[in-house]
């Protein structure tokens, strides 16, 4: 048995833990937890714990079923909104076949082989997301159907007395209580839209960070009275939520990205990883935004980035470089804009990093940077200057990911048939939907 192993058994008898959630998460990026009794904890961390890998969207087929949790003893963190007595832990799970070797169709197992796959080149990974979400008065919609947000507030308001502001001070310091250091909080452009900025961390333990920040936040939103949604875009005439986040990638202890005295300080690879999430961006989209919602944010206007392309400071960008800090050479990180807060964080910084990867690998060029508005100008223009636009639907987004071998190769075949028959299901059942946007204009006029 290892230290960390040691630690979590002798932290679970000193602070007298009753309950230990082993959390995983299905293809989607849902939430999975089952508890277990804390005399079960040193045999789980030996062999696993086994369960019906069937029952989990996309982790196992019926014929295959028997899988194994097997708990990361590094993830181990008391639940602070469980309370003082009868405490309950968490920890995540690494999922196993019976005999012992990593499922393919585990969204934690994508991300560490491409971690690995940066290891082999030499680079370790840091991410520091941006997370957006809404705040609202209930799960229900009001009087006219809309979802009702607690505020009117807009971008860095104080509203005295808001319940947002308890909110994020309650958050924050939940959030920091088990081992997630948070950076920025305010109060995003849309009314009940917050953001809270978590520091950069290594790629796997941001995707853990992700997964537990979300259930912090919904668990506050809970206990006052309200409800935190991570839907990209829930209000057609506000902003959507994005996740925006910063890649840099390090080797040893020096910034791979940075470059003294080059243009904007970006060295030869911080171009090419650029580059190959440019080039990949259409193949990768149905996991970065990977519902019908996701589009009405993409397209939806305001700063969502719609065109493949990228600048310095340049917020209408795909791809933004972030003002150069003079002596901040550790500092220099690149900034994908287009992913949003319901990704699956697993998957989505899986193809983001394979992406980037690629292009170092292949040694691909970047095109010239881009200064303009994207979003103003004309169709013409952005195909002068090489703007393709993304997928504009859920649908368009699968049949570039399907076609794309690319993909395959870094989820897994697994993983990429089980994602796109799930993706494929949802489109299906909306396209038969009547939506009250269709009986408003045409039931009285056709």
């Amino acid at each position: 048995m290892d230290r960390q192993q040691e630690f979590v058994l002798r932290t679970i008898e000193e602070r007298d833990v009753r309950f230990v959630r082993l959390w995983f998460t299905d293809v989607v990026g849902s939430l999975k937890s089952v508890a277990l009794a804390p005399a079960e904890v040193e045999g789980a961390f030996a062999e696993g714990l086994g369960f019906d890998g069937s029952s989990i969207e996309g982790l196992a087929r019926v014929y295959e079923s028997d899988m194994l949790a097997q708990p990361d003893p590094s993830t181990f963190q008391i639940l602070p909104w469980r309370g003082e007595t009868e405490q309950t832990s968490r920890m995540f799970c690494d999922i196993l076949t019976p005999d012992g070797q990593a499922s393919a169709a585990d969204p934690r197992n994508v991300l560490k082989r491409t971690l690995a796959k940066a290891a082999d080149m030499g680079f370790t990974c840091y991410t520091h997301p941006e997370i957006e979400f809404y705040l609202l008065k209930s799960d229900k919609p009001g009087p006219d159907g809309l979802p009702v947000p607690v505020d009117e507030g807009g971008y860095f308001d104080h509203v005295p007395g808001g319940v947002a502001q308890d909110f994020r001070r309650t958050a924050v310091t939940m959030l920091e209580s088990v081992g997630i250091s948070v950076e920025f909080s305010h109060h995003e452009a849309g009314p009940g839209q917050n953001e809270i900025d978590l520091r950069y961390a290594d790629a796997l333990q941001t995707a853990d960070n992700i997964m537990t920040f979300r259930t912090i936040i919904k668990e506050v939103a809970l206990q006052q009275g309200s409800y935190a949604t991570f839907m990209p875009k829930p209000f057609t005439q506000h902003p959507g939520s994005g996740m925006h986040t910063h890649f840099s990638l390090f080797e040893g202890d020096t910034n791979a990205f940075h470059e003294a005295g080059a243009e904007y300080e970006l060295s030869r690879t911080a171009r090419q990883f650029i580059a190959g999430i440019l080039r990949h961006a259409p193949e990768f989209t149905a996991i970065t935004n990977q519902f019908v919602n996701s589009y009405k944010r993409l397209w939806g206007g305001g700063e969502a980035p719609s065109y493949v392309s990228w600048g310095h400071n340049n917020r209408s960008a795909l791809v933004r470089v972030p003002l150069y800090k003079p002596g901040k050479g550790n500092s220099a990180r690149v900034e994908y804009r287009g992913i949003d807060s319901a990704a699956n964080p697993y998957l989505a910084y899986a193809v983001l990093l394979g992406a980037g990867l690629k292009g170092i690998e292949e040694g691909y060029d970047l095109a010239p940077p881009s200064e303009d508005d994207i979003a103003s100008l004309s169709t013409a223009e952005r195909r002068a200057l090489g703007h393709d636009p993304l997928p504009a639907s859920l649908h368009d987004s699968i049949n570039a990911m399907e076609n794309s071998e690319f993909m395959a190769e870094i989820l897994g075949e697994q993983v990429f048939q089980h994602f796109l028959r799930n993706k494929r299901a949802e489109w299906s059942d909306y396209r038969l939907q009547v939506t009250p946007y269709e009986l408003q204009r045409n039931l009285g006029i056709l």
